[in-house]
């Protein structure tokens, strides 16, 4: 059974290479004497009969001491003042594996990472970790768990808890109050109350977490087949105002957000954007919240735009001109648009009519007659003496539809078109 919560566009791995190599590490790291243990989500997913996104190893040989016993591979200092070594697999297949010696936090000064670690032991390192059900230790070599937290009881019961004081835990790192939500969600579990009342009162303390990792959390929430119950529940526990106050006129009792709650509840595949483009279709002002709030990449702020600005011609595709649709149906998200507008007619028990005419001229329709090459470029236009500007682009847009409606058939006549002026 795959990882509900692993990403999709993930590098593809070997998941047997994967787990054999994570063996390996725990074997190696016995074979010289010291003490090793898968941690954390892996045993989580392994104990629920999931395919692990990745396998973290704790252990209690330091830093220095991990880096001497896999000597012959490749490792990386990705956290050693932290006691975290990175074991680098030999291929690509394999994936990397995390090894971290077994730890004691100190206090969280910023809420997001210790001021400083003591090297400890398994019941410690436990007790330092955020849910029951990520606080567990397994042994492959024997099979064994080691469960210091309830974390067995809390997923069998499917239940999200913080480890032992919640607001401990989110004071801590603030970031994990998403993270609550997140698992929630991906998992079909319910959500600790006294872990809800923490994250509900703390909510607003989310801000202390830079937005690039709050915006990942965001993603992970919004790829997963789980996005509407993430993000029901980031809304009614306050997190989703805090991060996006630009939501707040739609959020919780607004008819609108039982809208965008059923539409996110489509199968509308893995794509951040899509889920990003349902969340944001109501709001006026799209971009700067990309940008300022949630710091997304150019191309993520483009296919959001895009996927919102273009909802309305796809509504209406069977109205557009023939060039219209054309460049519609061939431009590189058109399959995104497809899919959201798809979602958005199913939410509203609508009819799938503006879909299916476009699927049906996509499959009606060869790629060279949708898109073919230009008849005329600007360098021909340079060639007729005009200069690049306004004007230019205009002229070039103009023969370009031309050619798509098929009043324009070959070079020569929007050659001619352009010197007739």
């Amino acid at each position: 059974m795959q990882n509900p919560s692993a990403a999709n566009d993930r590098p593809a791995l070997d998941p047997a290479a994967q787990r054999e190599f994570a063996i390996d590490v725990v074997r190696r790291l016995i074979a010289n004497g010291f003490h090793a243990l898968w941690a954390g989500g892996c045993v989580r997913d392994h104990l629920l009969g999931m395919t692990p996104q990745d396998y973290d190893v704790a252990t209690n040989a330091t830093p220095e001491q991990i880096r001497k016993v896999f000597r012959g591979l490749k490792t990386l200092d990705v956290g050693a003042s932290f006691g975290v070594i990175v074991v680098v697999a030999p291929n690509k297949a394999v994936g990397d594996v995390e090894v971290a010696t077994f730890r004691s936090d100190g206090t969280y000064s910023d809420g997001r990472r210790p001021d400083s670690v003591t090297f400890s032991s398994p019941e410690e390192d436990a007790q330092r970790r955020d849910f029951t059900i990520n606080g567990m230790f397994f042994d492959p070599l024997e099979q064994k768990v080691f469960d210091f937290v309830g974390g067995e009881r809390d997923l069998a019961d499917g239940i999200i808890r913080a480890i032992g004081d919640p607001h401990d835990r989110v004071r801590e790192d603030k970031l994990r109050m998403l993270r609550a939500v997140r698992f929630t969600a991906a998992f079909e579990f319910r959500l600790d109350e006294t872990t809800k009342s923490a994250v509900r009162e703390m909510a607003q303390q989310i801000h202390v977490v830079s937005k690039e990792r709050v915006t990942e959390e965001l993603k992970r929430m919004l790829k997963d087949v789980h996005r509407s119950r993430a993000i029901e529940l980031a809304g009614e526990l306050g997190l989703l105002t805090a991060i996006l106050p630009e939501l707040v006129p739609f959020a919780v009792t607004h008819p609108f957000w039982h809208d965008t709650l059923l539409t996110l509840r489509q199968p509308i595949g893995f794509r951040f954007e899509i889920g990003l483009a349902v969340l944001f279709r109501f709001l006026k002002v799209v971009e700067p919240v990309c940008r300022r709030q949630l710091r997304l990449s150019n191309e993520e702020v483009h296919k959001t735009l895009w996927l919102i600005e273009h909802q309305e011609a796809m509504r209406n595709a069977d109205r557009l001109s023939l060039a219209q649709l054309k460049r519609l149906l061939a431009h590189p998200f058109r399959d995104d648009l497809l899919a959201f507008m798809r979602a958005c007619l199913l939410a509203k028990h609508a009819d799938l009519q503006p879909v299916l005419f476009c699927e049906h001229f996509l499959e009606t329709i060869p790629p060279e007659v949708l898109n073919p090459p230009p008849l005329v470029t600007g360098s021909d236009l340079i060639a007729f003496g005009l200069q690049p500007g306004p004007r230019f682009k205009q002229l070039l847009d103009k023969l370009r539809d031309a050619q798509l409606n098929g009043d324009l058939s070959n070079r020569e006549e929007a050659l001619m078109r352009i010197k007739s002026g």
